[in-house]
């Protein structure tokens, strides 16, 4: 398959080995990455927070990318739920709400050829095991877009189950949210804080050396708990008290990870 990389911005930005553990999995499998130069925010930050009509440009902008792509490529992946979620679920509303009932259709269709990682590997190309090694034990965080607008199911373990030399310990709780939310991680800061507290002392509690997701939005909220945290630890206790604290890494990280070299 020759299939489009949607980079995301948040990867483009601050995580662009989890955009780059994407490829390296997919060209592994025998497929070919192409990244479509013009795309930019798919518009998800701007319509979570009310912005639907700020939103517009950058849908229709998203639609003209990957359409066009999609002339040549097969399909479209992100390694990101919630932002795949954003173009499943939102897009054409905001153009119907806007009266671009024409734009609506054509991101109906983009949307429909639309795939978040998990989702590309286990139902459009059949496979779970995807020749990784990762010699860690890992706790799986399914994150609210990728768990309720996407459904990804159990997927993402399938995938994590197939990793050669991964222990794979159950969360719990897992379906509660960490607490991120985007922006509703400032303008709720106290609950947001309640939440990541519950979701550390979850992962604490499996004994896991890594969190995992397939949101890297979600995986800075939770590793920026478990950073300060273990600073404190050692501010209080002393050096090498923090030793050992789980840290968070993204699906595609893992997946692209093998026994010649580990990916994160």
């Amino acid at each position: 398959m020759r299939i489009a990389l949607m980079a995301t911005c948040l990867a483009d930005a601050m995580f662009p080995s989890v955009a780059r553990a994407t490829v390296t999995v997919l060209e592994r499998l025998g497929h070919e990455v192409v990244f479509p130069p013009g795309q930019t925010c798919c518009g998800q930050m701007h319509v979570n927070t009310g912005y639907a009509r700020e939103a517009l440009p950058l849908v229709a902008h998203h639609v003209d990318v990957f359409e066009e792509a999609l002339t040549s490529c097969d399909a479209v992946v992100a390694p990101s739920g919630s932002c795949v979620g954003s173009v499943r679920h939102q897009h054409a509303t905001v153009a119907d709400g806007a009266g671009r009932h024409a734009l609506a259709g054509r991101a109906t269709a983009v949307a429909a050829r639309t795939y978040e990682l998990s989702e590309l590997l286990v139902d459009v190309l059949g496979v779970t095991d995807v020749g990784a090694y990762y010699p860690h034990r890992v706790t799986y965080h399914p994150t609210c877009h990728s768990l309720r607008l996407l459904r990804v199911g159990d997927k993402p373990l399938q995938l994590l189950r197939a990793v050669a030399g991964l222990d794979l310990v159950e969360l719990p709780g897992a379906e509660e949210c960490c607490g991120f939310g985007g922006t509703f991680a400032m303008k709720n800061s106290g609950t947001s804080s309640a939440m990541l507290e519950d979701k550390m002392r979850h992962i604490r509690e499996t004994g896991a050396e890594r969190c995992t997701a397939g949101d890297a939005s979600c995986l800075m909220h939770i590793d920026g708990g478990l950073r300060r945290a273990a600073r404190e630890t050692v501010r209080v206790a002393g050096d090498g008290a923090g030793h050992g604290a789980p840290r968070t890494v993204h699906l595609a990280e893992i997946l692209a990870s093998t026994r010649a070299g580990v990916f994160a």
